[in-house]
């Protein structure tokens, strides 16, 4: 039995990762590990993969190395699942810029977070998220994440976006469960949890699924979260999410960004994560040992 309140497929499924950009100890770009990570998490349960997001450093990686991952990652994964690449930036003619990019480099949709910092009037925003779909023929995924952006996409101004053709789903991370029940409501977009506290919550009011970025180290237990839910098995779905949340909460809520944990847990498993770049600084010994705790009960039973 189906439980899901979508009447429409998820544009890029349900289970995306917000993968990480694995680097060398020099602070290089490793396409080889990020082929061997896109392929593990492609097994082990995602149904797409997003690039070059923030989790994987897109504010200090280069236009160039931003299609060169693109390329090697068709390259590992093929057809099997949908790459979207983030390209948002705070200036318009640079987004679309890499939005002309992602497209010619082979990604299937991109993901444009709100200018940050300059914090535009909402007319403003909308006109930034229409200019970047009107230039290249991808779908695209509006990342509104306030916290970090200093602006909210609010609902009203989504529900107009919705009208245009290639603008298709959200990554929700504004912490407005009303608000994102409204452009449920009103319109066809794929609503995708940002949060992954927030998985169970958002799916069971018709929600696409998630962009996760715990995803990296566990992309088949958060998958089941998913499974047992459409399943109609709400019980062992919530106990799923619920299970999950120590190393939730360790990894987006301890005073660490997220792609510091990730690459911890990632080196500490023996997967292909390697350095950050500055400013973002590899966490210390106490961290890495409190998050591998937390990762190995979790998967314990």
């Amino acid at each position: 039995m189906t439980t899901s309140a979508r009447s429409v497929p998820p544009p890029f499924g349900r289970a995306l990762c917000a993968m990480v950009t694995p680097f060398t100890e020099a602070g290089g770009l490793d396409l080889p590990g990020a082929q061997l990570l896109a392929e593990r998490l492609v097994s082990e349960g995602c149904d797409g993969l997003v690039l070059s997001g923030t989790t994987g450093e897109s504010p200090t990686t280069t236009d160039a190395e931003k299609a060169a991952l693109i390329t090697a990652v068709r390259e590992a994964v093929g057809d099997r699942v949908p790459l979207v690449s983030g390209v948002g930036t705070s200036d318009t003619r640079h987004t679309v810029e890499l939005a002309l990019q992602a497209e010619k480099a082979g990604a299937d949709g991109v993901l444009v977070v709100s200018p940050y910092y300059s914090r535009p009037p909402q007319d403003a925003l909308e006109a930034h998220f229409r200019e970047v779909a009107d230039a290249s023929g991808l779908p695209l995924v509006l990342y509104d994440i306030p916290g970090r952006t200093g602006t909210r996409i609010e609902p009203e101004t989504m529900i107009r976006l919705a009208e245009h053709p290639r603008i298709v789903a959200v990554k929700d991370c504004s912490y407005d469960f009303l608000g994102a029940q409204k452009v449920l409501g009103r319109t066809e977009l794929a609503y995708y949890a940002g949060c992954d506290e927030h998985i169970l919550a958002l799916y069971a009011v018709g929600g696409a699924g998630y962009v996760s970025t715990v995803a990296n180290v566990v992309p088949a237990r958060l998958r089941a979260i998913l499974d047992a839910f459409e399943a109609g098995d709400t019980p062992v779905s919530a106990r799923l999410q619920q299970r999950a949340t120590p190393l939730i909460e360790l990894m987006m809520s301890a005073g660490l960004p997220g792609t510091v944990t990730v690459k911890a847990l990632l080196n500490s498993l023996g997967l292909p994560g390697g350095s950050v770049r500055a400013p973002l600084r590899p966490a210390g010994r106490d961290a890495v040992d409190g998050l591998r705790a937390a990762y190995e009960e979790f998967i314990a039973v």
